[in-house]
């Protein structure tokens, strides 16, 4: 289930933009979509990241956006990072 503002939409049109490594990172991101009109939400990876992953909050989450909204998530992003 993702975390953050992600409102509910249909299985399959919120895509995974990026993978960050953890929950205060996903926040971050997440403000900056938001600040740029782009909806975003934040789920635990699939991955297995640590043996005690089910006990704690800690890990890498998953950046979810609307499908319709991936490309100018991804220019977003990678404007931020110069």
């Amino acid at each position: 289930m993702p975390t953050g503002s992600l409102r509910a939409m249909e299985p399959g049109e919120a895509v995974v933009l990026t993978v960050v490594s953890s929950e205060p990172e996903a926040e971050v991101v997440c403000g900056l979509l938001q600040a740029n009109g782009i909806d975003c939400g934040y789920r635990d990876t699939e991955a297995i990241d640590s043996p005690l992953e089910d006990f704690t909050a800690a890990g890498p989450r998953e950046i979810l956006v609307p499908e319709s909204d991936l490309q100018a998530a991804k220019t977003l992003l990678a404007d931020s990072a110069r």
